[in-house]
């Protein structure tokens, strides 16, 4: 039945208003992934057509048509898998009995699986017929590459483009069938059966069918990660928070300890790509529930431990290595070569849009990360810590680093107290385009700058309330307007002093008596863009 059909709702109201209305076409094409239902909507159509009770969007299902269409010996409805029937005589051959009445429904119904597996001229022979349809006769074409039906085939037909499912549809789906045959499942089995299944209802009842018998009747979450063959969430959580901690000889034990397991490495990436995924909605979207099949807990530990700009690039890294994971020497050392690319790199800049819809770019001084949600994770070396120092290029360090060691609980003196939180990512950002406001030892009032307003995302502004009464040690509130500061914030203060000492080190370069005599003897020709004070 129509109602039964789980998704597709743009595909059933069309279909339905048609019947009911008696406004038919002669010939549908569906178009569409594996297992999303074309061949299912074509059945449950020529049901509707030639059902006993009449022409109507709700079958009976109990009249001899009805029946005989279900078990696949209904007379009028003929199933042609187009891969099998490519050549022109067998297409000529099937289609000679198109002017002649159905034998014992109302309409004659051809379904056409995979018809872009036609050649140019069974295409030819079939557009002859739908040129000139018999009444009697409808056409149900279905195929997963709708580019290779020729324009001429589209033109005659009314086509529908069916969509791949989400997880939540095929979630619920296989929930309903395991409380119908009242099996005892999980939330986890349910996600990771649903993240399977990609998009294919199909897929996803096969592995609903896999999974109850590999599980013995009980469908676990544990044991359908390892029919799946998916890497234990514990052990992408462990990568994870040795990355936080910027351990490297972690990342490495991490990886051995899958390689003994015998794991797919790219199955491993898949799987640290959608935890990064749920960490990242944890920390951009308020009130974000993740998966059930993740920890809420853990993950939000790791999301409060991690600057969202490093989420960012782990997962682009992480993803970029799906691609080259196939070219390393062996799966093994190219996932800890995407694992320690992660620690060589950081976020250079901030990349953000204002109000008036132009982007602007800051520098950023590389942050320290919050292990305040990891404390009860193992330390680990810190032996990737130094390195992950050593930059590419040199980067200028803010003027108000030379007293970072100094505590300064005054927020008029706005700079130096941005500096005595030791915040990072965007709640740094979100401070340094602050001007002191006002302070009446109850409430800070701070003036934003309005073309930084996009800054106010996430838990920037909560967190960054935290640090205040952490470092005024009492309760104090936070109330935040934009405006054009007046004032120079600490970001334009910092963007002015790294221009002043780059514009110090190109005239240092120009008068240097080395880069003279090189332009002199050789006509070289000094690359101010390249030049990068050194402090």
């Amino acid at each position: 039945m129509f109602s039964q059909m789980v998704g597709q709702q743009h595909v059933v109201r069309a279909l339905t208003n048609a019947l009911e209305h008696e406004r038919l076409h002669h010939a549908y094409l569906f178009t569409g992934t594996r297992g999303v239902g074309k061949t299912t909507l074509a059945r449950i159509f020529a049901k509707s057509l030639n059902c006993e009770q009449g022409v109507n969007a709700t079958p009976c299902g109990v009249c001899d048509a009805c029946r005989e269409i279900d078990e696949g010996r209904f007379a009028d409805l003929l199933e042609v898998d187009a891969a099998s029937r490519t050549k022109v005589d067998q297409t000529r051959e099937l289609l000679d009995n198109v002017p002649y009445a159905p034998v014992r429904g109302r309409y004659k119904v051809y379904l056409i699986d995979e018809v872009h597996m036609f050649s140019s001229s069974s295409f030819n022979a079939l557009l002859k017929t739908l040129e000139e349809p018999p009444p009697h006769v409808k056409f149900i074409l279905a195929t997963t590459d709708p580019q290779k039906v020729p324009v001429t085939v589209l033109s005659r037909c009314l086509q529908f483009n069916l969509k791949r499912l989400s997880r939540e549809q095929i979630g619920a789906q296989l929930r309903h069938i395991l409380q119908q045959e009242k099996i005892l499942f999980d939330d986890e089995s349910l996600s990771l059966l649903a993240r399977g299944a990609d998009g294919s209802m199909r897929d996803g009842l096969s592995l609903l069918d896999q999974a109850i018998s590999f599980c013995g009747g009980e469908v676990k979450g544990a044991e359908v990660r390892v029919m799946i063959g998916n890497i234990g969430a514990d052990q992408i959580y462990r990568l994870i928070e040795a990355l936080a901690r910027e351990d490297g000889a972690a990342l490495l034990d991490r990886a051995a300890e899958m390689a003994e397991s015998a794991a797919d490495f790219a199955n491993a990436l898949q799987e640290l790509l959608a935890m990064l995924h749920q960490i990242a909605l944890l920390q951009m979207v308020q009130g974000y529930e993740p998966d059930e099949a993740f920890d809420p807990l853990r993950l939000g530990a790791l999301a409060d431990a991690l600057m969202p700009e490093d989420v960012q690039l782990f997962y682009h890294i992480a993803l970029s290595g799906q691609q080259e994971l196939d070219l390393a020497p062996d799966p093994r050392s190219g996932f800890e070569m995407v694992l320690l690319r992660m620690l060589a790199f950081r976020p250079d800049e901030v990349v953000s849009t204002g109000a008036s819809g132009g982007r602007h770019s800051q520098a950023k001084q590389p942050g320290k990360r919050d292990f305040a949600g990891l404390e009860a994770l193992p330390q680990g070396s810190k032996s990737a810590a130094t390195s992950t120092q050593r930059r590419i290029a040199t980067k200028a360090q803010p003027a108000e680093s030379e007293d970072a060691e100094t505590r300064n609980d005054d927020p008029s003196n706005w700079g130096a107290f941005v500096t005595s939180m030791k915040l990072g990512g965007i709640t740094r950002q979100l401070a340094s385009n602050c001007v002191f406001g006002g302070w009446d030892g109850e409430t800070l009032c701070l003036t934003l700058d309005a073309s930084r307003r996009q800054l106010r995302v996430g838990q920037s502004e909560k967190r960054l309330l935290e640090s205040v009464r952490k470092l005024l040690g009492q309760q104090a509130a936070l109330k935040i307007t934009e405006a054009v500061p007046t004032d120079e914030t600490p970001a334009m203060r910092q963007r002015r002093q790294q221009g002043e000492r780059r514009q110090q080190a190109e005239t240092a370069m120009a008068n240097d008596p080395l880069v003279r005599e090189m332009e002199a003897r050789f006509s070289a020709r000094l690359l101010t863009d390249s030049v990068r004070p050194v402090d």
